[in-house]
């Protein structure tokens, strides 16, 4: 069992700011005017919004889905171990990694089945492996996305072919590719433009292409996934880095997807600035078998890098988790405790704790003589009640 002791600290009051950064005025330029049904911007390391256009409002997805499917996947584990697909499951319309019956594939073929050429063969087939069934799987589904957050998602299909009540909002899909691209094979993979790899009857070496063109269209991006269906119409989910700012874009039903996401990056880099948060003081742990009962604690920096929005910082908490007691001895430098680093209920780090200083073992004569006190003080104790 940890121990958890919360410091709630708003960016405002109780948290210094050095500007990385020597602009400090607000970002001013004109927010782009964006063809699609609903869109946002977000920050990769808070969640926090930059830019939003219906984002809480709740549409199909198509396959943009296949990021949930590929994270559960991924995180499934054995993604090397071979196996053959199930013959039912690939007999699905739509795009394909070109499944067939009998084919031999791992899970890590699959992943790169769904994310790349966008199979859903390839999702099928990774539910029915995973959860033995497609209802089963999307069970799996949506107790990952209540865990992440989203809160306006409903899961039907692993593929992202309608089913009834199967959709998300854009700001759900931008906090999944956020909790997706912390896991690094799905980054290495989604933004891979082809991959060669082999499976079949029997396996061959072949390649795979990405279908996401945005890959080559602006410096930085590096996802995510793309997505259409009749309902769902034009769907992008991507992710782009610059400068230490990375920035996580979603457009739903979306003519225009391409320049769009273009168009967002060009204002969202333009109004998040990275800065440097000064961590809280005066923090400590319960200690044992020293001379003192609190032991206290340092980050080894001092400070973590946050993502300003127009000069703006979220409000940040931070709790530290430790033992229930740390037992003397203790060193110097010694790591005890972490500090986790939250926003808006997101955890954004851990950092490391160590000791301030040495703390040593109470020293027995040092014991005695309060243990002679303490036995005092109880006699005059029940002598004047």
């Amino acid at each position: 069992m940890k121990k958890i002791i919360t410091i709630f600290a708003a960016a405002a009051t109780l948290i210094s700011v050095f500007r990385s950064d020597p602009q400090t005025a607000a970002h001013c330029a004109k927010k782009p005017d964006i063809s699609a049904r609903a869109a946002v911007l977000i920050t990769a390391d808070t969640g926090e919004t930059v830019y939003s256009l219906n984002s809480d409002v709740k549409l199909p997805m198509a396959s943009t889905t296949k990021i949930m499917t590929t994270l559960l996947c991924l995180e499934s584990g054995d993604l090397y171990e071979e196996f053959t697909v199930d013959s039912d499951a690939i007999r699905v319309e739509g795009s394909s990694m070109g499944l067939q019956e009998g084919d031999t594939v791992t899970k890590y073929a699959l992943c790169c089945g769904m994310l790349l050429p966008s199979g859903n063969d390839a999702a099928n087939a990774a539910a029915v492996r995973i959860a033995g069934s497609i209802e089963a799987f999307a069970e799996l589904m949506n107790s990952r996305a209540a865990e992440i957050g989203m809160t306006r998602t409903c899961f039907v299909t692993p593929s992202g072919l309608e089913g009834e009540g199967h959709g998300s909002s854009a700001y759900d899909m931008a906090i999944l590719a956020r909790e997706a691209l912390k896991n690094e094979l799905f980054r290495d993979i989604c933004s891979s433009r082809s991959i060669s790899l082999k499976f079949g009857n029997p396996p061959y070496e072949r390649s795979l292409y990405n279908t996401n063109k945005l890959l080559s269209m602006y410096d930085g991006v590096y996802g995510v996934k793309t997505g259409f269906t009749d309902e769902a119409g034009r769907c992008l989910v991507s992710a782009c880095e610059r400068g230490g700012v990375e920035l996580i874009c979603v457009t739903l039903n979306d003519k225009n997807d391409w320049n769009d996401h273009i168009a967002m990056y060009e204002y969202g880099f333009g109004a998040v600035k990275k800065e440097q948060v000064r961590l809280p003081d005066g923090i400590d742990a319960d200690a044992a078998g020293g001379e003192s009962d609190k032991l206290a604690l340092t980050a080894e920096n001092g400070y973590i890098e946050l993502c300003s929005v127009d000069g703006k910082l979220p409000e940040v908490q931070y709790t530290v988790i430790s033992p229930p007691f740390v037992y003397a001895p203790v060193s110097a430098g010694e790591e005890c405790a972490q500090l986790k680093v939250s926003c808006g209920g997101r955890e954004i780090t851990r950092i490391p704790l160590k000791a301030k200083e040495d703390y040593p073992v109470k020293s027995r004569k040092n014991s005695e003589k309060r243990s002679f006190i303490q036995k005092i003080f109880d006699k005059l104790g029940k002598l004047f009640s």
